[in-house]
Formats: C-alpha cells, sequence, structure tokens
C-alpha cells in the first residue's frame, strides 16, 4: 500500500513539474516577445523598469534584484547609457559605488511601452481570482524556498 501511494505521490509530482515547465515556457515566451517588440531584450527591460520603479539603484546591487551576472550588469548598462536611458551617478559618500539612475528619456520611453506591458502580465493571469492569485504567490514562494534548501 505505501508503495502504491509513493508511485502516487511520485506521478504527480512529475505532471506537476511538467505542467509548472510548460506554463512557465508559455509565460516566458509571451513576455518576452512583448519585450522585444518594445526594441529590448529581458535585461535590458528589467534593468529600465527596476530603475523606473524603485528609483536610482547601486549598479553593484542591481544584479541581485534582477538575477543578473555582474558582468551581464555593465554590460546591459553601457548599452542603456548610449541609448540616452540611464546614466550613471558617483556616490558622494562611497567613491566605491556607482548609481544607475534613469534619464528622463528613459522614464518617457517606460512611459510609453510599460502600460501595454503591464496588460498583458494582467491578461496572462485573468483567469484566476485575487485569492488564487494570493494562493500562487504562497504556493511558489513555498516550492522555491524548498528547491533552494534541497542538497545537491
Amino acid at each position: 500500500m505505501d508503495r502504491e501511494r509513493n508511485m502516487k505521490d511520485a506521478d504527480l509530482a512529475l505532471k506537476l513539474f511538467v505542467v509548472f515547465f510548460r506554463s512557465n515556457k508559455a509565460v516566458a515566451q509571451t513576455v518576452a516577445e512583448d519585450v522585444r517588440s518594445s526594441g529590448f531584450n529581458m535585461t535590458e527591460f528589467a534593468v529600465l523598469e527596476l530603475l523606473y520603479h524603485k528609483g536610482d539603484q547601486p549598479i553593484q546591487k542591481i544584479g541581485e534584484q534582477i538575477l543578473i551576472s555582474s558582468g551581464t550588469i555593465t554590460y546591459v548598462v553601457d548599452k542603456l547609457e548610449k541609448k540616452g536611458l540611464l546614466k550613471r551617478i558617483s556616490c558622494e559618500k562611497d567613491r566605491r559605488v556607482t548609481y544607475a539612475s534613469i534619464t528622463e528619456q528613459g522614464e518617457q520611453v517606460m512611459k510609453e511601452i510599460f502600460p501595454k506591458h503591464q496588460h498583458l502580465i494582467e491578461q496572462i493571469f485573468a483567469e484566476l481570482s485575487n485569492e488564487e492569485k494570493d494562493t500562487m504567490i504562497d504556493l511558489l514562494k513555498k516550492i522555491g524556498y524548498k528547491a533552494e534548501t534541497l542538497q545537491l
């Protein structure tokens, strides 16, 4: 009986993984297409969106917030700076720290493209009630925390 139950648990976990992975892939592809249609890649958009909504950020901390490497951040910040969408600002208190700051041009671009992006995200999750969205957030956090604690 225990073996049969363990097989059902394993089968259900595998099915959940496949459904979760396919769903994540579909959402990620849809969002990436939307971002590309605005003339950015996902990393560029993530940096601009962070600065647009959270204000100036230490360049060294941006990677932690959007989950990319420091080398990639430097490259992306350089590209966005060349496009005039952000600028670097030296920290007066600590010369080792440089902030990325969205420019007026960058803010204008985000004012134009972000509402469409936000609407797409709302559409993706429109099938869920607010209660279901809250539940899904809690469950995904639970899964993520568990995955981080596993020893490989």
